[in-house]
């Protein structure tokens, strides 16, 4: 998980990024708020660690 996306892999979240960042139709529409588009921070400089199995 990172900003407001989970994946498996760093790549799954790097494109989910790049996703939201583009405003295509996979997230769909924002309602209720009227501002711009927020959209997400730059990745951390290093690979996104797995944080593993919750039990």
């Amino acid at each position: 998980m990172w900003w407001n996306f989970v994946g498996r892999t760093g790549d799954e979240i790097a494109d989910a990024r790049a996703a939201w960042n583009a405003g295509g139709e996979r997230f769909g529409a924002v309602h209720g708020y009227a501002g711009d588009r927020l959209l997400a921070p730059e990745l951390p400089p290093v690979p996104l660690k797995p944080r593993g199995r919750a039990r």
